[in-house]
C-alpha cells in the first residue's frame, strides 16, 4: 500500500494550476503519482498513470516539474514546485456548492497490531480546497457547509489499516477461501452441485504450501463491507479512476488492545467495535429501523485473542468472537418536540407482516448465518407502559418470521427484564447473565485458526467456526447492553483461552487479573460508544450490577445524566446534520433546500418510502435467494460462485514489499527512536494488576483478595489504580466541553439505584521534565539511589554534554538509496576475494596448488615447531 503521501503544487506562471499527489510504501521503494487539475471550478479531474516509480525515477520526475515551471529559467530562488502538505492517507473527496475538497490524514497513532498488521487511529486531518482562486466561483453558503462537515471530528475514534480489512471479521478475512467443502450444506439442485464443485476447483487455500516454507498471505484486500465503512461515499467519485492502492477505508467505533501475561507468555486481547454508517445518528433523533432494515446504533463488537509471541497469521494462534448491538428493528421513535427526561415511545407505522424486521434479520443471516439469538433487555412491568411497547411488537414479529424458517434455523428470542432484577436483593444479575452467556457461546461457537489446538470438547461442540450471532438490545443499547455483552464476552474469552491451551477449563472468575483487564477494556468500549450515540459516558457499569460500586458514585451518575440531557436538547441536532453531510446522505445542490432548512431528515434515511417498489418482497420467503441453502453457515463466507463474484482477493507472498510487516514495524532502512518503535501504550496485566509483593501467585487467573490488589470492597481507588486510569487508551477519553455537550436521562439509566462506579477514563499524559533546581536535584538523588540499591553503584555525576553527543541521531542514512531493497554490494579487494574462493574450493574437496609464499610459510612453521 501507499501510506505516506504529500501534495506538490505546480506554480506555472505564478498560478498553481495542478496538484501532484505522490504516494509511497513504507520502505520508499515504490511510488505512484496522481495529477489533480485545479483549473476546473466544480469538476474533479484526476489522472492516474498507473505506473510504479522507483525512488530515483520519482525524484527525477519532480525535479523536471520543478525546473520546467520556474518563473525564470536558471533562477534558484523561484521554485516551480512546492510541497503543500505531508499525509498518511486519503479520507476522500467532497463537494458542496463550489469545487471539490480533498481530505487528508496528517497525523496518526498506532492503536493495535493484528498478525503484524498495524491498526491506526486518525489523530488529525487537513481539508484542502482543490480549484485555484482564479477560477473559483464563490457561494455565500459554502462556508457554512464546511463548518457543518468539520463538526464530524475525524480525530475521535476513526481507524484505518493499510493491509488489514477492518470492515470484516477475522473469520471472514482468514477463512473465506479456506472453508472445507465438507462443511457446505447440500445444494438443492444438480445445477447448484455442479457450480459448487467448479467453485471448489477454482478456489485456493490462503495458507498454501508449494514445497517452500509456508507462504503467508499478509493482506486480503477484498471488497469492504460498506455498511461499516464511513468514507465509502467520499471515495466513490475516484473509485474507478485511481489504482486501488490509493483507496483506504476507515471505520468508526472503538479499538483497544491489552496484554495478558501468562507466566511471561504474552497474549493480546483486542476489542474492535464497528459502528454502522447506515441510519447513523444521535440518540433521540435515530431510533428503530429505516425502510431498508438498517437500525440505529448498530455496532458489531469483535474480541480477538492471539498468542503475541508469533505475529504471523499462518504460524500464530488466533481466535475471535463477534456479537452485535442495535436498536429494536421496528418503525418507532420518541417525540422530542417538548424535551423531557423520558419522551414517550410511539410506533410510527403499522407493520403487520414484520417487513422491516424481515429485512434486518435477512442482513444478519447473510453475514453471520444461524442461529440468530435476540437478547431483549427492555422492561416488562411498568406503572405506565413505556418500554413494554417495543417488546409487545417485537415478539409477534419474531414469531411471524420463524414460522417460515426451518426449525433448526429459527430466530431465538430471549426476553429478560434486567432493570427489574437489578433492584431485587434475591437475584444476582450477573449469575443470570452468565447462564445465558454459556448457552449462547455453546450454540454460536467461536472462530479459531489452529486445527491442531482443538480439544475434544471444542470439536464435539463444533467451535472452530462462528455460526450465528447474539444480538443484544435494550432501549438505548448503552448501559444494560454493554454489561450483558461484557458477560457474554467474558464467557467467550474463557472458551477462547481454553481452546488455545492457555487454561485447563473454560471458566474465568471475577477479581482475577485477566477479568479485571477485560472489564477495563469493555468499559472503555462502552464509554466510547455511549459518547458517540448518547453524548455521555456510561452511567451503569459492571460494578453497579455486582453491587460493589462506591456510594460516591451517585454524584457522578447525576452529572452523566445531566450531560446526556444537555446533549440531547442542544447539540444533537447539529451533530446529526454533520453526520448526514459527512456520509453524503444529504448532498447540497442549488435546486433543493439547504440542510438547515429541512424540517426533518426522515426522507433522507427513508428514501424507499417515497417510491412504489417494483418488485415487492415476499412476506413468507422473506430471506434473500441462496441464504437458506447454506445455513447455518453465513452466505457471505461460503465459497460459492455468487459470493466469490463479490470478493477480490490479493494473494501476497512473504517477500512482497507493499505489505511487508517486518519493514513496517522495525524500519531497518533508517535510524529510529524507541518511542517510535514501541508506540502502543498497551495495558499490561502484570504491570497494572498483579500485586508487587513477594510470594504472590503470578497467574492472571488467580482470584485476588481486596488487600492483595490494593483495592477495598467498596471500590476505593489506590494510588496504583489512579496510575492505571491515567494509562487508559484515548478511545474512551471524554472530549472537551466545547466539543461534546452534556445530555438527558437515558432510558438505560431510569432505574432508581445509581450506586455504580463512575470512574472516568483519563488519557495518558506525557511525562513532564522537572526544570526547577530543587526538583531536578531531588530527581537525580532518587535515580542514583535506584541504581545503587540493585547494582551497588554510586554515580557521583551524570554524563557530560560532550558524551551525550555520541547518542545524537544521524539525520541521513548510510545507505545510498535509503532502502533495504536497494543496498549497494560491499567493496571487497582482490586478495580477500581470492582467499574466500580458496576456502570455498577446499570445502568442496578441490585443493588448489600452494603458491611459493605459502610453501615458504609452511617450511618456516615446520622448522620452528618440530626442528
Amino acid at each position: 500500500h501507499y501510506p505516506t503521501a504529500f501534495l506538490c503544487s505546480d506554480t506555472s506562471k505564478m498560478i498553481i494550476i495542478r496538484y501532484f499527489l505522490v504516494g509511497t510504501n513504507q520502505s520508499e521503494t515504490k511510488h505512484r503519482v496522481l495529477k489533480i487539475d485545479r483549473t476546473e471550478p466544480k469538476d474533479l479531474v484526476i489522472i492516474d498513470d498507473k505506473h510504479v516509480y522507483s525512488q530515483q525515477e520519482v525524484r527525477e520526475l519532480l525535479g523536471r516539474l520543478d525546473l520546467g515551471n520556474r518563473t525564470k529559467i536558471g533562477q534558484k530562488g523561484s521554485s516551480g514546485l512546492s510541497r503543500a502538505v505531508s499525509a498518511f492517507g486519503i479520507v476522500g473527496f467532497v463537494r458542496f456548492l463550489e469545487g471539490y475538497y480533498i481530505v487528508l490524514i496528517t497525523k496518526r497513532r498506532k492503536m493495535a497490531d493484528i498478525g503484524g498488521h498495524s491498526i491506526y487511529k486518525i489523530e488529525d486531518t487537513s481539508m484542502i480546497y482543490i480549484p485555484n482562486d482564479s477560477v473559483r466561483v464563490t457561494h455565500p453558503d459554502e462556508a457554512r457547509y464546511v463548518r457543518i462537515f468539520q463538526n464530524v471530528d475525524l480525530s475521535s475514534n476513526f481507524y484505518f489499516s493499510y493491509s488489514y480489512d477492518l470492515s470484516h471479521s477475522l473469520q471472514y478475512n482468514l477463512t473465506l477461501l479456506q472453508r472445507p467443502y465438507e462443511l457446505w450444506s447440500s445444494p438443492t439442485s444438480p445445477a447448484e452441485e455442479e457450480v459448487n464443485k467448479q467453485s471448489k476447483q477454482d478456489s485456493f487455500d490462503i495458507f498454501e504450501d508449494e514445497g517452500l516454507p509456508t507462504q503467508v498471505v499478509y493482506g486480503l484486500q477484498s471488497e469492504p463491507y460498506y455498511k461499516y465503512v464511513w468514507n465509502g461515499k467520499l471515495l466513490e467519485r475516484v473509485k474507478d479512476i485511481v489504482h486501488h492502492d490509493w483507496l483506504m477505508y476507515i471505520i468508526h467505533g472503538f479499538c483497544g488492545q491489552s496484554k495478558l501475561l501468562i507466566y511471561g507468555r504474552p497474549v493480546h486481547i483486542t476489542l474492535f467495535a464497528r459502528r454502522s454508517s447506515k441510519f447513523a445518528g444521535t440518540r433521540f433523533l435515530k431510533r428503530g429501523a429505516n425502510c431498508e432494515g438498517d437500525v440505529a446504533n448498530e455496532v458489531e463488537t469483535e474480541q480477538i485473542v492471539h498468542d503475541a509471541s508469533v505475529m504471523s497469521f499462518a504460524a500464530g494462534s488466533y481466535s475471535s468472537y463477534v456479537q452485535v448491538r442495535g436498536s429494536v428493528p421496528l418503525y418507532w421513535s420518541q417525540d422530542i418536540s417538548t424535551m423531557m427526561p423520558k419522551p414517550p415511545i410511539r410506533l410510527d407505522q403499522a407493520d403487520p407482516y414484520a417487513h422491516v424486521a424481515a429485512l434486518h434479520f435477512d442482513q444478519m443471516l447473510q453475514r453471520f448465518g444461524s442461529p440468530i439469538i435476540i437478547l431483549n433487555l427492555v422492561k416488562k412491568r411498568e406503572k405506565r407502559k413505556h418500554e413494554k411497547i417495543l417488546s409487545e411488537e417485537l415478539y409477534p414479529a419474531v414469531i411471524n418470521l420463524n414460522q417460515f424458517l426451518p426449525p433448526d434455523n429459527c430466530i431465538d428470542y430471549i426476553a429478560w427484564d434486567m432493570a427489574r432484577y437489578t433492584k431485587s436483593k434475591l437475584c444476582n444479575v450477573l449469575d443470570r447473565l452468565s447462564m445465558i452467556a454459556e448457552n449462547v457461546v455453546k450454540r454460536t461457537g467461536f472462530f479459531i485458526n489452529r486445527s491442531d489446538f482443538y480439544s475434544s470438547f471444542c470439536t464435539t461442540l463444533g467451535l472452530c467456526f462462528l455460526t450465528g450471532v447474539l444480538r443484544t438490545n435494550c432501549v438505548d443499547c448503552l448501559d444494560r447492553t454493554n454489561t450483558a455483552q461484557f458477560m457474554v464476552g467474558k464467557c467467550a474469552l474463557a472458551y477462547q483461552l481454553y481452546a488455545l491451551g492457555m487454561i485447563d477449563k473454560p471458566k474465568l472468575q471475577f477479581d482475577t487479573d485477566c477479568v479485571r483487564l477485560f472489564e477495563e477494556l469493555y468499559e472503555d468500549h462502552g464509554d466510547t460508544l455511549s459518547l458517540q450515540y448518547g453524548g455521555s459516558q456510561l452511567v451503569h457499569r459492571v460494578k453497579t450490577y455486582r453491587k460493589i460500586a462506591p456510594w460516591t458514585q451517585h454524584s457522578k451518575d447525576i452529572m452523566q445524566t445531566l450531560s446526556r440531557y444537555y446533549s440531547n436538547a442542544f447539540s444533537d441536532a447539529d451533530r446529526q446534520d454533520a453526520i448526514n453531510l459527512f456520509l453524503q446522505v444529504y448532498q447540497p445542490s442549488e435546486s433543493k433546500p439547504h440542510l438547515w432548512e429541512l424540517p426533518t431528515d426522515f426522507y433522507l434515511h427513508q428514501k424507499n418510502s417515497m417510491t412504489l417498489p417494483q418488485d415487492r418482497r415476499s412476506y413468507t420467503l422473506w430471506w434473500s435467494p441462496g441464504i437458506l441453502s447454506y445455513l447455518p453457515l453465513a452466505y457471505d463466507e461460503v465459497p460459492c460462485e455468487d459470493s466469490m463474484k463479490k470478493v477480490k482477493v490479493k494473494r501476497v507472498n512473504r517477500f512482497e514489499e507493499s505489505i511487508d510487516i517486518y519493514t513496517e514495524f522495525f524500519k531497518p532502512y533508517e535510524l529510529t527512536a524507541f518511542d517510535d518503535t514501541f508506540c502502543i501504550a498497551m495495558t499490561n496485566s502484570a504491570r497494572e494488576f498483579m500485586p508487587k509483593t513477594v510470594g504472590v501467585d503470578p497467574s492472571p487467573f488467580t482470584v485476588r483478595k481486596p488487600d492483595e490488589t490494593g483495592k477495598s470492597v467498596l471500590g476505593n481507588k489506590s494510588s496504583k489504580e489512579e496510575t492505571l486510569l491515567q494509562r487508559k487508551t484515548a478511545a474512551s477519553a471524554p472530549p472537551p466541553p466545547s466539543e461534546e455537550a452534556i445530555s438527558s436521562t437515558s432510558e438505560d439509566d431510569s432505574e432508581e439505584d445509581r450506586d455504580d462506579d463512575g470512574s472516568v477514563s483519563q488519557r495518558s499524559t506525557p511525562i513532564k521534565l522537572l526544570t526547577e533546581s530543587g526538583e531536578s536535584n531531588r530527581t537525580q538523588e532518587i535515580q542514583q539511589q535506584s541504581v545503587k540499591e540493585p547494582y551497588g553503584l554510586n554515580l557521583s555525576e551524570f554524563p557530560a554534554e560532550k558524551d551525550l553527543h555520541i547518542y545524537e541521531r544521524e539525520p541521513v542514512s548510510c545507505f545510498p538509496e535509503d532502502s533495504i531493497y536497494g543496498v549497494s554490494p560491499p567493496q571487497v579487494d582482490r586478495e580477500s576475494r581470492e582467499e574466500f574462493e580458496s576456502h570455498v574450493m577446499t570445502g568442496q574437496g578441490q585443493v588448489r596448488v600452494l603458491c611459493r609464499d605459502d610453501m615458504l610459510m609452511y617450511r618456516e612453521y615446520v622448522k620452528n615447531r618440530y626442528m
